[in-house]
């Protein structure tokens, strides 16, 4: 399940590109248009700025902007910013792996096949950029 900070982090990435021409926006101003509490925006904006994903402006006209390209930020990214893994299961992360203790061969397992499909199927979509999902 997307968790309220991730999808929050999804939001507020939407509105930086959709209003561009208005940048530096204030995390007050995100919080309203989007309906994101403001303080959870202020660590959600924390952990997008130690990440490169936006960048921040101090001072009365200050506020937040994109930190790179939003052909190259995909809602993958965000995720794994925000929550850590994607896969439902750690056997299957392609960056956190963890092997499962009560698995005798993972090769053979046929738990961590349908896990793993999953997970190739659902990247196929999380690796679409904020460009793209702003056209949908």
């Amino acid at each position: 399940m997307l968790s309220k900070r991730a999808k929050y982090a999804i939001k507020t990435i939407l509105f930086l590109y959709e209003n561009q021409n208005q940048v530096p926006i204030s995390a007050r101003t995100i919080s309203k248009a989007e309906n994101i509490p403001y303080k959870f925006l202020e660590n959600i904006l924390r952990d997008l700025k130690s990440h490169q994903i936006v960048k921040s402006l101090r001072g009365a006209e200050g506020g937040y902007s994109l930190g790179k390209d939003p052909a190259i930020i995909s809602v993958a990214e965000l995720m794994r910013v925000i929550d850590g893994p994607i896969a439902l299961i750690p056997c299957v992360s392609e960056n956190f792996y963890e092997s499962c203790n009560e698995c005798k061969d993972e090769e053979t397992c046929r738990i961590r096949k349908i896990f793993g499909q999953l997970r190739d199927e659902m990247l196929k979509v999380l690796k679409s950029s904020i460009v793209d999902l702003s056209k949908l």
